[in-house]
């Protein structure tokens, strides 16, 4: 049965530990730790005890790779992997998540598909690379920003992450690239947005991706990865609301999965 986790990036600005909190209470099934959101994000220890205190397993580490984690755990991307590998094995995760290089990591990119093949083979991990989108100054103007691609679906990944939200902002269908990708779907970030040059990470069911018929189309064609909430909650007024959106994330989930309520 596919499990339905919980992104601990969703709960910012509380922190790592009230994300297990969280998944907890509400009965989600798993944890994807997003590094850099807070210092207890980058220590093993501190992840591990949480997931024993919570009884809430690691699904996934998403490696600090993006603009405001440049420096978490030094500046060398490789580097940053190898370490996002290290805690995975240790908290019992199966995946790590990864944005493609920046245009400006030139010698990064040039390596950048084999490399992560050869770092799958090496730690017996999934190394999803998930989906981006054009930087736009405007409606009218947009830049690429990531190499080889934004889109996992045009290169020989082995494993790949679709995220609703990147989606929106690229005016790309989800359904479409998941077909694409296929049996290489590995993970999911379930949010939503609408077309434009913000990424909102909408609660699911609030944007224009389709996020309903995108879970039916994924339980109809036997997807067996994971699916982790990954929403964007700064603007909630209390904590009740916070929890109010986590919640109907879930629930919306659970519907569209037809997974039963535990």
């Amino acid at each position: 049965m596919t499990r339905i986790g919980l992104s601990t990036v969703s709960v910012y600005p509380e922190s790592t530990a009230h994300a297990f909190a969280y998944a907890a209470v509400l009965g989600y099934d798993a944890v994807e730790v997003m590094v850099g959101v807070d210092g207890l994000s980058q220590q093993i220890e501190a992840v591990k005890q949480l997931s024993e205190h919570h009884a809430m397993p690691v699904s996934a580490i998403h490696a600090p790779c993006l603009l405001f984690t440049q420096r978490v755990w030094g500046t060398e991307p490789w580097g940053k992997l190898e370490r996002s590998a290290e805690m995975a094995r240790a908290v019992g995760a199966r995946t790590v998540v990864v944005h493609p290089p920046f245009r400006w990591q030139r010698d990064y990119a040039a390596g950048f598909v084999a490399g992560v093949e050869r770092m799958e083979k090496e730690t017996g991990l999934f190394f999803a690379v998930e989906n981006m989108y054009p930087w736009r100054a405007s409606s009218r103007r947009a830049v690429e920003m990531y190499l080889p691609s934004r889109d996992p679906s045009a290169e020989t990944y082995a494993n790949a992450t679709i995220d609703l939200s990147h989606a929106a902002i690229a005016g790309d269908d989800v359904v479409s690239m998941a077909s694409r990708l296929g049996s290489r779907l590995r993970h999911v970030h379930l949010t939503d947005g609408t077309p434009g040059a913000k990424d909102e990470h909408l609660v699911p069911g609030r944007g224009t991706t389709g996020a309903a018929g995108f879970l039916q189309h994924l339980a109809a064609t036997g997807f067996d990865g994971e699916i982790v909430v990954e929403i964007n909650t700064r603007k909630a007024v209390s904590k009740a609301d916070r929890e109010a959106d986590l919640r109907e994330s879930l629930e919306f989930a659970r519907e569209h999965l037809r997974v039963p309520t535990p």
